[in-house]
């Protein structure tokens, strides 16, 4: 028979059996081993994987842009410290490149996969890893969301693009000067990623007095400061400036760990994101994920009654659309995303709320937030 006992004091109580004073709450993280973010540290990742005590073969996973950008030197890297490595392209984060790359991996007996490139490649790299049960590298190449460091993966399948809960990057090498010269759209989505964790917080602040839903007090407050931070600093996000680099990969890393600590995405992702993942099942042509749920944060804040303007002053300032016409989509498709966002993830509450928002309510919404009729 097998039974979970808990440490009380230096002694061992049964569970069931506990006394009502006895404290027993346990909780496990998983956290990166390695987080290294700088210059040129793309050529620390031989002794990244040394000090990581790794053996064996090792699959890079990119894209076709991502392997001239990194993926080579990455191979190169790791073959001067004798690591056996191959490469695998992979163009888009769907069901079928998971199993393409499981399928190397079996082939090849690898024991590592390193994702090398922005939102595709490491989620891919991320969940044929995670069903391999072998180690993942997270390598950015762009820092246009907070999926670099997290244990979540978004994926495209028959039913629409999902996320599902992976593993979390062994360790994260995120080269400021490559992430720098990446184009400025991404940087922007990035921060618009960040700074929707502001009205992540708050969705999950309303969950817990409403639903009792369990809720991370340390996970919450370092969410919310990074959020405030880049908002703060929004004149200081520039194209082409490594500096910027440096702040909004460290930010995306603290949103990753925020995510850790909480156990889920929780923190980093409410009303904004089911909006976001709404807008991308309803329109012709989705823009960037953290472009959508900046602009996503604009109207939640708005529903929330705190301060939008500033979310808007914020990503304006930053670079990052803030209505329909500069996202590339149709003021109807974002009416109707506010409309339906409600049923994305509906165990998880929000300001959405169970029924979510009326048309007028949506049309009047996305008006007085300015991102329609521009």
């Amino acid at each position: 028979m097998r039974m979970a006992f808990y440490e009380r004091r230096g002694r061992f109580v049964e569970k069931g059996k506990e006394n009502k004073k006895d404290f027993y709450k346990s909780k496990i993280m998983e956290l990166p081993r390695d987080i290294v973010v700088g210059h040129n540290v793309v050529f620390e990742v031989g002794k990244v994987c040394k000090r990581l005590n790794l053996r064996g073969k090792g699959l890079i996973v990119s894209d076709n842009n991502t392997k001239k950008i990194a993926g080579d030197t990455v191979e190169e890297i790791l073959n001067d410290f004798k690591f056996d490595v191959d490469q695998i392209i992979t163009e888009d984060a769907t069901t079928q490149a998971i199993e393409e790359v499981k399928e190397r991996i079996k082939e090849n007996k690898s024991k590592f996969v390193l994702g090398v490139g922005g939102g595709r490649p490491i989620d891919v790299a991320k969940c044929s890893s995670h069903e391999s049960h072998i180690p993942f590298l997270s390598i950015p190449t762009a820092a246009s969301h907070d999926g670099i460091v997290s244990s979540q993966a978004s994926i495209k399948t028959n039913k629409g693009r999902v996320s599902i809960a992976v593993q979390t990057p062994l360790a994260v090498i995120a080269d400021t000067k490559i992430i720098a010269s990446a184009p400025h759209k991404l940087l922007a989505a990035g921060c618009g990623d960040i700074i929707s964790n502001s009205t992540a917080v708050m969705d999950w602040i309303l969950a817990r007095n409403l639903r009792n839903e369990y809720y991370s007090s340390y996970a919450s407050a370092l969410s919310e400061m990074i959020a405030k931070l880049l908002i703060e600093n929004a004149d200081s996000i520039k194209p082409n400036l490594e500096e910027s680099a440096w702040l909004v990969a460290k930010a995306l890393v603290s949103s990753g760990v925020a995510m850790s600590i909480a156990g889920s995405s929780r923190p980093a992702s409410g009303s904004e994101h089911k909006f976001s993942h709404a807008l991308d099942r309803i329109a012709v042509k989705p823009a960037l994920h953290g472009e959508q749920c900046g602009i996503g944060t604009i109207m939640m804040t708005y529903l929330h009654g705190k301060d939008w303007l500033s979310i808007k002053e914020a990503l304006t300032k930053i670079g990052a659309p803030t209505t329909a016409k500069e996202l590339g989509v149709k003021d109807d498709e974002i009416i109707k995303a506010l409309t339906q966002a409600h049923n994305i993830k509906p165990e998880r509450y929000t300001i959405l709320g169970n029924a979510g928002l009326a048309y007028k309510a949506a049309e009047r919404l996305a008006t007085i937030t300015m991102v329609i009729g521009g």
